[in-house]
Order: structure tokens, then C-alpha cells, then sequence
């Protein structure tokens, strides 16, 4: 079939499985040129099929040779209907991982399951003995709670007040003043059980006590904290108070981790383009002007550039792993130079529908959002016929 982009306000409908094929060898490529990483050799991604996730599953295999099972929770192709691009994503990288001698093996279902944890750990269990990195990479709007079975759900709302700012439709680059209403506890608390710790300390809990966790493991959760300018529908929101558990969550896991020298951090990361920041209202509008700066000042870097760093320069050189004042990674560190935000704030004034062609760059913005669907890919020919039926070479059933 011929695949075309088919979207539905901040969704699109359909992904290319070619696409997605080629993103991923080019994320294996610039690996592969920054040299070999002295890191972790048998490492388990939770939420591995896009995003940061699936950069630390490609940065661990081509960076330094580890053995690696993705969980994530994905939709399969049908004929005539194309699977989610995390679906396709996962195919490539194990396609590639394979040709290259590497051990990988992938799980589709909801990790917040008792099941796909039991899963996971059963597989580890058979193939790898133990783990020594754990990656927490999670990004779901719903959480159906494994002891409760009550079905949370996330939303994207200020605390205390109505919140009023500028926002752009990245489709059309109109530039307009959106207002949220404010959260209520119920919002605040259902945030948080989706996206704080909790999850995340229930999976080292059970790898722990399988003994399937390595002397020194580490695991790493993502983050994002950002400017001023966002704070209130983010970092001070409902978000924000998940964030916040969850960095909690890191200190709790530390501690319990001791007992095998192991260490749990959070990394707060750059602001890029995922399916989930575009469609909180104020983001487009702030990484078109970010995306700007940072390009002209040649400090700009999707996924993978960061994760590489991370790994490279933050979590495996040898030495002390260096953290803020609240033991968190900071790889945000070059959007956050002070210069950095001065320009864009100033920009941010300036932002209007008719400047923002000029000031920003929303073209790289939607660029970059499909290419998260395999669209707008260098050497993709998009009107080939093309086969949606992809299977997964390691997909445990």
C-alpha cells in the first residue's frame, strides 16, 4: 500500500514502516560514529519502542555491544492498516541488533501489569541471569493500577489558578492565547499514579526480589523540569507533582539498592518533540523558538544525540556521577544556559503568527513530529508500494 501521513489534530493516524526502519539506522549510525561506550551489558528498557526509550535501547546495544529486552505496549499492522510507529520502530532495531550478533528480545503489553512484569522477569530469568541497567521510560496518559484495578488518568492542568499563555497549532503556525482551568485533587492525585514513582518502584521491587538485578546496577527514569515560561502548566502543574514523586521515588530506590552497590537516578532531559509534548498547549510554541536558538548556537540535539551523552558523558566515564543539588542528572543543560533562555524569552514577547515564520523554527518542529510517525525521512521513497505487515523478529509471545 501507498502510506501517507493521515492526521487527526496533535495524532497522526498512520506510520511508515520503512520510515520508521531508516530513523532507526540513522540513530544506530551516529552511535556507532561517537565510539564505544565502556557501559552496560544486559540492560531491560521499560517503554524501549520510541523516544528516549528507544534511544537508550540503541545507545546500550551499538554503544556498547549490551544484550537488551524492550517492554513496551504497541499496536500491530493489520492488512490495509498500519501498526503504531513504536511497533515498526522496535521490528528495525531488532532486525538490526540481530544482524549485528546482538541478543534482543522485545514484550508487547501494558507494563504496569503483574503479567508483563512476571514476563519480563521470567524472560530475564531464562536469558540473561541478571541485569545491570534499567531503564524507566514510561510515557502513558492511563495507568489501570495492578492492585486496585482502578483506571487513573493523567491530565495536563495548572495548580491553584487558571493558567493563560501563548500557544501555536503546529499545524497551521497559528499563534493564539490558550487558557487552562485548574486542576482538583482528584486530577493531582490520578497524575501522579500514572506518572509518578510508584511503577517504577514496583518494577525494581520485583526484580530485586528475584535476584535478578546485577552487583553496581543502575536504573534511570526521565524527567523534565524547563523554564519559567512553561512551569506553570508544567513543572508547578499537575505534571510537575508527578515529576516530583517520581524524583522522590529515586531517593527510595537508591537506599534499597545499597545492599548490591546499586544507584537510581533521575535524568532530566532536553524538551523535544514526542507525541505526548505536542499536545500540552504553550511546548510547541516554546521548542520552535528553543529549536531556533540552539540550532544557531550548534548545541541542538533530538533523542538520541542526548541520550548518547548521557551515557557517554554522565553515567559511564569511570568517575562520581555528577548530579544538582537534588541528586538529579541534568543532560538539560544546554537548554538551560542562561543564554540560552534570555533569547528565547525575548522571542517569546516577539512570538505572534506573523513573526514566527521569521523567529522560530516551526518547520523543524513538524519535521521532527513526523519523523516520530516515519514521515519526511531522508532516503524514504514514500511512493513506493510499501508492506504494512512487519513482524518482530524477537517479540516474546
Amino acid at each position: 500500500m501507498i502510506i501517507e501521513p493521515r492526521m487527526r489534530g496533535f495524532i497522526c493516524l498512520t506510520s511508515h514502516p520503512d520510515g520508521c526502519a531508516q530513523n532507526v539506522k540513522n540513530q544506530i549510525e551516529y552511535v556507532k560514529s561517537k565510539g564505544a561506550i565502556n557501559g552496560p551489558k544486559k540492560v531491560l528498557v521499560i517503554g524501549a519502542s520510541t523516544g528516549f526509550g528507544l534511544a537508550s535501547r540503541i545507545t546500550a546495544a551499538f554503544g556498547s555491544d549490551a544484550a537488551t529486552i524492550g517492554v513496551f505496549f504497541e499496536k500491530a499492522p493489520s492488512e490495509g492498516k498500519t501498526a503504531s510507529p513504536g511497533w515498526y520502530n522496535s521490528a528495525a532495531f531488532e532486525k538490526e541488533a540481530h544482524a549485528a550478533g546482538l541478543y534482543a528480545k522485545s514484550i508487547n503489553g501494558d507494563a504496569f501489569s503483574k503479567e508483563i512484569k512476571e514476563k519480563t522477569l521470567a524472560l530475564i530469568k531464562t536469558d540473561l541471569g541478571q541485569v545491570d541497567l534499567i531503564i524507566y521510560s514510561l510515557a502513558s496518559p492511563v495507568r489501570k493500577h495492578p492492585d486496585t484495578e482502578f483506571l487513573h488518568r493523567s491530565v495536563l492542568k495548572p495548580i491553584g489558578a487558571p493558567f493563560s499563555n501563548k500557544t501555536v497549532d503546529f499545524h497551521t503556525g497559528n499563534v493564539s492565547t490558550v487558557t487552562i482551568e485548574p486542576a482538583n485533587e482528584e486530577d493531582i492525585a490520578n497524575t501522579v499514579a500514572v506518572m509518578g514513582g510508584e511503577d517504577w518502584a514496583m518494577w525494581i521491587d520485583a526484580l530485586k526480589a528475584e535476584n535478578l538485578l546485577a552487583n553496581g546496577a543502575t536504573t534511570v527514569a526521565y524527567s523534565y523540569i524547563g523554564p519559567a515560561l512553561t512551569e506553570a502548566v508544567y513543572r508547578k502543574g499537575t505534571i510537575g507533582r508527578a515529576k516530583d514523586d517520581l524524583e522522590a521515588t529515586a531517593f527510595k530506590i537508591g537506599d534499597q539498592l545499597k545492599d548490591i552497590n546499586g544507584q537510581a537516578y533521575v535524568s532530566v532531559n532536553k524538551a523535544l518533540v514526542t507525541q505526548a509534548s505536542s499536545a500540552i498547549p504553550v511546548i510547541p510554541l516554546y521548542i520552535s523558538l528553543l529549536y531556533k536558538v540552539m540550532k544557531a548556537e550548534g548545541i541542538h540535539e533530538g533523542t538520541i544525540e542526548q541520550i548518547q551523552r548521557l551515557y557517554a558523558d554522565r553515567l559511564y566515564t569511570g568517575k562520581p556521577i555528577p548530579t544538582d543539588d537534588k541528586g538529579r542528572i541534568r543532560i538539560d543543560d544546554w537548554e538551560m544556559r542562561e543564554d540560552v533562555q534570555a533569547q528565547v524569552a525575548k522571542l517569546w514577547e516577539e512570538a505572534t503568527t506573523e513573526t514566527l515564520p521569521t523567529i522560530g523554527d516551526l518547520p523543524g518542529y513538524r519535521s521532527d513530529f513526523l519523523s516520530l510517525f516515519g514521515f519526511e525521512i531522508d532516503q524514504v521513497d514514500y511512493q513506493k508500494d510499501t508492506n504494512e505487515m512487519v513482524e518482530i523478529e524477537g517479540l516474546v509471545s
